[in-house]
């Protein structure tokens, strides 16, 4: 077996994240090959991953002659290595989680161009404008519709891609809204989410690095 995951610098590689996630709660093993994106030298280095990978971007996964190059294919792939363990056993539970993946992976509503994943790891955090508050207020009422109707602990009981998927939108949302008492199942979601091992291991390397600010953060 010669299986290749290319992250990205982990405070700024939200999509990355989300393969490496994947692979790691789906117990699939991978030697992980870290791309440093931040600039000047994201420009060189992506152009090497495009040598092999059309998009130029990371994660790419290489299981021996085969280019996974998109983080959605690549949490897919984990879940069919993994026979099927992170998806709904039930066929309506499984469009709907693939239904949850499709909106995060389309930016959840702009969200995620708005609030970066890398503002997650600012020391100071402005806050959030009126649209950021109204699209995550919507983002909210959802997750904790489907964990009333689940039963929890995560969206669709037992822990799946969707849950994995949504990781670092709920770093970057949860650090930024100061309130979050109208989401309790939310609340409870969001903390057992991160303090998953996987999930730490990955936030204690990104949490060592230097932020990279963008100055777009700034309203």
């Amino acid at each position: 077996m010669n299986r290749i995951l290319y992250t990205g610098t982990k405070n700024a590689s939200s999509w990355a994240f989300r393969a490496w996630l994947a692979l790691r709660e789906a117990g699939i093993e991978f030697e992980e090959h870290v791309v440093d994106i931040r600039r000047p030298q994201r420009y060189a280095n992506l152009n090497r991953i495009a040598k092999f990978s059309p998009p130029g971007a990371v994660p790419v996964l290489v299981d021996d002659a085969t280019v996974i190059f998109d983080s959605l294919a690549i949490m897919e792939y984990a879940n069919d290595l993994a026979g099927g363990i992170l998806l709904p056993a039930d066929p309506k539970q499984r469009a709907r989680a693939r239904a949850f993946l499709a909106w995060q992976h389309a930016g959840l509503s702009n969200l995620c161009p708005l609030l970066s994943f890398e503002s997650a790891f600012y020391p100071d955090k402005r806050d959030m404008t009126f649209d950021e508050k109204h699209q995550s207020a919507r983002a909210y009422d959802c997750w904790e519709q489907q964990l009333q109707e689940s039963g929890g602990p995560y969206l669709f009981g037992d822990l799946s891609l969707a849950d994995i998927a949504l990781v670092p939108s709920v770093l970057r949302l949860t650090t930024h809204t100061k309130d979050m008492s109208r989401w309790p199942a939310v609340q409870g979601w969001a903390a057992q989410l991160l303090s998953r091992a996987a999930v730490r291991e990955w936030l204690e390397e990104a949490n060592s690095l230097p932020v990279v600010w963008y100055g777009s953060y700034l309203p």
